[in-house]
């Protein structure tokens, strides 16, 4: 079958397109999903950078969606029949086929697309349990959550759940994504200039701890969703309301740096590295936060924005795409 591989890690041309990969075979308690599409995320660029370390050789990519082609006795047994739209997160997704635990399954209800179903697995989730479960009930409705880079990928999701929670939001996002971001209903939102050939805004040009202030009256915001990593932590930290809480979950500009405990003690704040994996820890956990998610997107309360879509044979174009900040949405691969 035809896969995007990596070998050796290294950067966005590490990953190549191999024509006769192996095709997975059946096993007990799985399914074969022959792959309509499959979901671009910053994770997959950790794997093959070797940040997040991997068995080489490996198949890229840990979100896809397409039909059920073939079936266990034990996933019949669940119900799950050929032919049956999904979506999943597994790894091996950047592939024609991929072997998926049936537990690991989502059906995609009719009325919404296989591409935004793959849209939502890894990105939609993530937001989900940002907005819902990460920040530990330590903001209420009607309170501020600060939101960075709301102009692309997985925040443009938590701007909208947050707002769906009852949350009022603070969203930060770089002039060239400031159409996106502005329909998205955040109650404020920062521009910042952008820095060319990178995923994330310039966190220098404007001073965002003071106009955090300023929008909510010198409390501060009770929550900090923060993809960006590196070059936020500190605007972060500081734009923390007393017993306010920093979620750190990605790092765009590169990994947080190590800090003192203690530096938490002005505000009696919390901080959380959480990631998707234990918050949806069960296929109970699964199903209901995919059930609420789907339930939105087709009452129309979500908009998900599919920015550019890549065939697998551009697999290096499309990680260099989301590497370099061009995207405006989710990115996916055609297979």
């Amino acid at each position: 079958m035809r896969a995007a591989v990596v070998r050796e890690t290294g950067d966005a041309h590490a990953l190549k397109l191999e024509a006769d990969f192996p095709t997975p075979s059946l096993e007990a308690g799985k399914v074969i999903v022959k792959n309509e599409y499959a979901g671009i995320n910053f994770i997959d660029t950790y794997h093959r950078k070797g940040l997040y370390a991997r068995d080489l050789p490996f198949v890229g990519g840990q979100e896809g969606g397409g039909i059920v082609a073939a079936v266990s006795d034990e996933a019949a047994a669940e119900g799950i029949k050929v032919g049956d739209r999904v979506a999943y997160s597994v790894f091996g997704s950047y592939a024609e086929y991929t072997s998926v635990p049936a537990a690991k399954l989502l059906p995609v209800p009719e009325g919404v697309g296989i591409d935004v179903a793959t849209s939502c697995v890894v990105q939609g989730l993530t937001a989900h349990y940002l907005t819902s479960s990460a920040h530990a009930d330590l903001i209420q409705e009607g309170e501020w959550c600060l939101i960075h880079g709301v102009g692309g990928g997985t925040c443009q999701w938590a701007a909208q759940m947050a707002k769906l929670r009852g949350f009022k939001v603070i969203g930060t996002c770089s002039k060239g994504k400031a159409d996106i971001a502005s329909g998205l209903g955040c109650d404020e939102l920062i521009v910042l200039d952008e820095v060319p050939g990178k995923s994330f805004e310039d966190y220098e040009s404007l001073d965002i701890v003071a106009k955090v202030m300023e929008v909510t009256d010198g409390k501060g915001v009770k929550c900090v969703i923060d993809g960006i990593g590196k070059s936020t932590v500190d605007i972060s930290i500081n734009s923390l309301a007393h017993r306010g809480i920093f979620i750190s979950f990605g790092n765009a500009s590169g990994a947080v740096p190590a800090f003192p405990v203690l530096r938490l003690i002005g505000k009696s704040a919390y901080v959380t590295r959480p990631k998707l994996l234990d918050y949806t820890t069960n296929r109970a956990e699964l199903v209901e936060r995919a059930d609420e998610i789907f339930g939105w997107l087709k009452d129309g309360k979500l908009s998900v924005s599919v920015d550019t879509t890549f065939p697998l044979e551009q697999a290096a174009e499309g990680h260099l795409y989301l590497e370099e900040g061009k995207s405006k949405g989710k990115v996916l691969y055609k297979i």
